[in-house]
Parts: C-alpha cells; structure tokens; sequence
C-alpha cells in the first residue's frame, strides 16, 4: 500500500483548483510540474471555444480526465427544462471536442421546487440525454453534493440518491463521480461505495477547512483538514475504481497564491495524504 500512495502518475488537477490560470498556462504549469491529468472547467474552455481547446489539450500530452460541469436539469418552466437538456446534449460534444472521456454533473436544484420533484426532473433529464452521451461516446458521472447545496446547486445529496438513480437508470453510461468534499460526513459512506462497484466514474479529494468561512470557495489542501482521504480512497479502489484522482480545490486564499508554488504544494500533499 504503502508504494502505491507514493506515486503521482494518478494525480489530475482541475482547472479551477488554479482558477487564475487560463488553459493555456495551466496546460504549461501542470507539464512543468509533471502532474499528469487534467480536468478542465468549461470556463476554461470559453476564451478558445471548444476545437481550439482540443488542440491544445492534445499537443500538451496531457491526459484529459474530464469536463466540467453538466447538469442544472431541475426549472419551474418546460422550457427551461428542455433547455438545460439542450445544454448538455451541447456540453457532451465540448467534451468529444476537448477528448474528455466523462462529463461530471452538478444536477441541479431550485428552492422553489421541492426535492423529490426536482430529483424527478433530474432522473428524466438524465434519461432523455443517454442516448446522445452514448452515440458520442462519453460516460456522465452524477456528483452528490453536501447537503449545505440542496437548495440551488444539486437535489443529489447522498451516494444513497445516486445509486438510486443510477440503478433506475439502468445504464452502464452513468455513474458517479465521488468527491470527498461532499460525502465524508456521511456514514453510510463505505456500504455506499461498496454499492456503486463498477459504477464510479470519478475520484475527487481536498479538505475540509474548520471552521469553513464560505461554503463554497474555502476548501483546504489535502491534510490539512478532518476528512479521512486515505481511507476512502482505499474504499473506491475496492469497488473497482482505478482512474485518476482528481484535486479539485476551490479556494479564494489559494486562488491569491503563486500558483506554481501552490501546484507544488499539492503535489506534496498528493503523496503524503492522498
């Protein structure tokens, strides 16, 4: 055990995880910092478009481990439903486009929608853009988020949700992407992942920072934090998971840093806590 968490030839990092970076110097500081992987934001993508971005990505000889972020299925209107179905149908060929491999889903929610319609309209959304994420040959990774997002962010909460819907689905093109972040509190956590065997698409790791003073752009690097990273990596691994691990800080402290000397930083805690 003790070789294999020695070892960065699985480690990705998130565009966002750098947010001041662009693409392009993103692509530059992770290949002189030798980090393998990348997942790419889709506001990174924005300034190039999507077939520029490709090029790039592909000449960097950088592995692409993903695009983010697909979902927001859930709307008051049939329109905008219908929309955001659209949109995503949209965000599958920026992945074909970028050689992205997997789409992570931030579902979606609304706080004038209750949950268990919304999670209906999540489901539905999902079954209607399948088929096209199968023509094109990307899978879709449902995130569970931590409840402190059930009102706007996503209607997914639990990986007990995602295996549900997941299992309603019946479709080998959806699975899970499981972020640290949003699901260590959670103790049914190990029979969960032990559950979703086969079907998890995504590994994603950072800290929690306590006491948290933004709930969405205050995570900590790995280590510095409470939640137990080495285990649930070893929990994903056992339910089959063997893909890259995926650093994915959103933090208005870090994003102020050298970023090159950040990237460093979390290289050290990639193998040290990771």
């Amino acid at each position: 055990m003790a070789d294999k968490l020695q070892d960065t030839r699985r480690m990705c990092v998130h565009t966002q995880t750098t947010k001041p970076w662009s693409l392009a110097e993103a692509i530059e500081g992770y290949t002189r910092a030798s980090v393998p992987g990348i997942t790419v934001w889709r506001d990174h993508i924005a300034p190039y478009g999507a077939e520029e971005a490709g090029k790039m990505l592909r000449d960097s000889g950088l592995e692409v481990v993903s695009l983010c972020r697909g979902g927001f299925f859930p709307a008051t209107s049939g329109q905008a439903r219908l929309d955001a179905r659209n949109d995503n149908r949209a965000i599958i060929d920026e992945a074909v486009a970028i050689g992205a491999p997997l789409v992570v889903l931030v579902c979606g929610a609304s706080p004038e929608i209750e949950l268990p319609v919304a999670r209906q309209m999540i489901l539905d959304g999902l079954a209607d853009i399948e088929p096209h994420a199968k023509d094109a040959g990307v899978k879709l990774a449902i995130e569970p988020l931590h409840p402190m997002y059930a009102d706007t962010r996503s209607a997914i909460n639990t990986m007990d949700q995602a295996n549900n819907m997941i299992m309603a689905l019946g479709s080998n093109q959806v699975g899970i992407a499981v972020d640290v972040y949003h699901v260590w509190w959670d103790s049914f956590l190990k029979a969960e992942i032990g559950r979703a065997k086969g079907s998890i698409f995504a590994f994603h790791v950072c800290d929690w920072r306590t006491p948290t003073r933004n709930l969405l752009t205050d995570r900590e690097i790995m280590g510095k934090g409470c939640i137990r990273i080495r285990e649930i990596r070893e929990w994903v691994e056992q339910a089959g998971f063997n893909g890259f691990i995926e650093v994915e800080i959103f933090s208005d402290d870090y994003w102020k840093q050298d970023q090159d000397k950040y990237l460093w930083r979390l290289k050290s805690a990639f193998l040290n806590h990771v």
